[in-house]
């Protein structure tokens, strides 16, 4: 990183505040960084900022607002190396899965640019019946005008970029609170962002405490709220936003089948990576692997030598996979899920053993379901292994949570894939593939306790646009 003490972005300008949040190399835990937070009074100076640039960002031609974000992709480039090892260090992502999630920045940002210039309308028939003789119509998307967003600690650039990106493209002024664990991401986008000629006041990124961002949720000039994290808070932020759209991205507990035709070293190999990329902290993450009885035995030991060979350690070295969990709290409280399955009568297969916050990754078997282990979201380094006998017991089974974000399903089964697509209560189903997948332009979202609405920048788009209509009569005598 360039500097050690980072200020934040506020109407567009970097302001140094006494108020300071230290920021710790996950790994090390030691202070790496200090960043500027906000209070409760400078998110009064930001909703009013963008309050006022609400017809700047309207006006803004699509055309510049594309330009902006190539401007961003071009500087992200530049910049490659300094974000992912920001990301490496604040995050303890293993740094060449940090070099994957800047290059996941730019892509966004890149159709973020694409579809900027295409956000369009339809014309429409109105002569449906003879009382509509005369009348023609046709609808425009205009911004909805500020936007807050709220970003977690997993992907501290993407999921950033997922928000950011869309309301600069839809035209709507917006302000960003980054996550206090990993702030550090969000205020180098805001660097770049203020190389450019934004309209002012059209974006701040401030870190906060949740106490002095209360504003974020309940103000009334605020017209959409979106928020990436945990399901209760999420829920409870909903209850409190009052009339304004709310999008939400929430937890999940991933299940995946694997059906007996399955090439058995393919799915190893995904596996791996679905359940512990970056230490298993993905809401999308493996943490239900349910197996055909077929193939279970072997699938299990495969899935056990696999885990074993995977390299624990500082996630600033090349060789290394696993790297610590976001804090040693979090790390705490898996190892004791794990301990309170085994106590259930699960039975742990290998892993689990915790050195501070890096906890090894772990696949148990036999958990029941009414462990934290099972109906949670795990977010860490940790696998359930199950076996069914019909394909209609694996879809019911991965039914079971009150989760619905993406499912896997390994089967080379027409029918049953698009069995699965029908009857998975999710947002996404991944044929042959884990549901940790995803590439950044789809739909991407969940039901139940997982969310509502969808990110991807077309559909993130959409809401942060509202419908408006236009319907011309033509008069009967008219020539």
């Amino acid at each position: 990183m360039n500097h050690d003490k980072y200020p934040y972005f506020l109407a567009g300008k970097a302001v140094v505040s006494e108020k300071q949040l230290q920021v710790t190399d996950k790994f090390s835990g030691s202070v790496v960084a200090s960043v500027s937070m906000a209070t409760a009074d400078v998110i009064e100076v930001a909703l009013k900022a963008a309050s006022n640039a609400t017809k700047a960002m309207k006006e803004f031609p699509p055309y510049h607002r594309k330009a902006i974000l190539n401007h961003c992709v071009k500087r992200f480039r530049a910049r490659f190396e300094e974000l992912a090892m920001a990301l490496c260090i604040e995050a303890g992502k293993p740094i060449t899965d940090a070099r994957g999630e800047v290059t996941r920045l730019i892509d966004t940002f890149e159709i973020a640019a694409e579809e900027s210039v295409r956000i369009g309308g339809e014309v429409m028939n109105l002569e449906i019946s003879p009382r509509a003789k005369g009348y023609r119509g046709m609808y425009q998307r205009v911004p909805v005008g500020v936007c807050s967003l709220i970003t977690p600690f997993n992907f501290p650039l993407n999921l950033v970029a997922h928000k950011v990106a869309p309301a600069i493209a839809a035209g709507c002024p917006f302000i960003l609170k980054p996550a206090s664990l990993t702030p550090i991401g969000s205020l180098l986008i805001g660097e770049i962002l203020a190389e450019t000629d934004l309209p002012e006041g059209a974006f701040s990124i401030l870190p906060a405490n949740r106490n002095d961002a209360f504003a974020l949720t309940t103000d009334e000039r605020i017209k959409l709220l979106s928020f990436t994290g945990s399901q209760d808070v999420g829920w409870d932020l909903k209850k409190k936003a009052g009339k304004k759209k709310v999008v939400l991205e929430l937890g999940g507990n991933a299940a995946c089948i694997i059906d007996q035709d399955t090439d058995l070293a393919d799915a190893t190999s995904r596996l791996m990576i679905g359940a512990f990329y970056q230490s298993g902290q993905s809401c999308i993450g493996v943490q239900r692997i349910i197996i055909h009885a077929e193939i279970y035995d072997e699938l299990k030991q495969r899935l056990i030598d696999a885990t074993h060979q995977l390299v624990i350690g500082d996630p600033k070295d090349e060789s290394t996979f696993i790297g610590p969990m976001i804090s040693e709290m979090e790390a705490k409280r898996l190892e004791r899920w794990i301990i309170e399955a085994e106590q259930l009568g699960a039975k742990r297969l290998c892993g689990g053993h915790r050195n501070k916050s890096t906890l090894e990754p772990t696949l148990m078997e036999n958990v029941p379901r009414s462990a934290d282990l099972y109906a949670g979201e795990a977010f860490g380094p940790v696998a359930i292994l199950s076996r069914f006998e019909e394909f209609d017991d694996a879809i019911a089974e991965a039914n079971d949570s009150v989760f619905g974000l993406q499912a896997g399903v390994f089967t080379r089964d027409l029918y049953k894939a698009q069995k699965a697509w029908d009857h998975l209560e999710v947002g996404g189903v991944v044929i042959g593939d884990v549901p940790s997948w995803r590439v950044d332009h789809m739909p991407y979202g969940g039901i139940k306790d997982s969310g509502q609405g969808r990110e991807g920048i077309r559909f993130a788009i959409d809401d942060m646009t509202e419908i408006r209509n236009l319907i011309i009569r033509t008069p009967t005598d008219s020539n």
